[in-house]
């Protein structure tokens, strides 16, 4: 089965940076569209960034502006460019497929300290 690992997550103040990296194990991100998630506590698993199998791109209107997502096919890795990050975007950070989401992977802790 195809394997989600996400990386890149840590501690930093508000409006710092972070970029986050979604590596499969399977060569899938050329053929299926990804999306970024992320899940505070006490809050349900919500969509922040999505990119369609040809680049298409959407994201949740709390991150516009700020967040970007981008695929690196020959690598069959996802990265999440995250700036002028704030508190409230403290949360454990997962990567998926779209339209028939795979296993989740561990995620990647983001914690932002005002």
């Amino acid at each position: 089965q195809v394997q989600l690992v996400e990386s890149g997550g840590g501690l930093v103040q508000a409006g710092g940076s972070l970029t986050l990296s979604c590596e499969a194990s399977g060569r899938i991100f050329n053929i299926y569209g990804t999306g970024w998630y992320r899940q505070a506590p006490g809050k349900q698993r919500e969509m922040v960034a999505t990119i369609t199998s040809i680049g298409v791109t959407n994201y949740a209107d709390s991150v516009k502006g700020r967040f970007t997502i981008s695929r690196e096919a020959g690598k069959n890795t996802v990265y999440l460019q995250m700036n002028m990050l704030k508190p409230e975007d403290t949360a454990v950070y997962y990567c998926n497929t779209l339209l028939k989401p795979l296993t989740w992977g561990k995620g990647t802790q983001v914690t932002v300290s005002s």
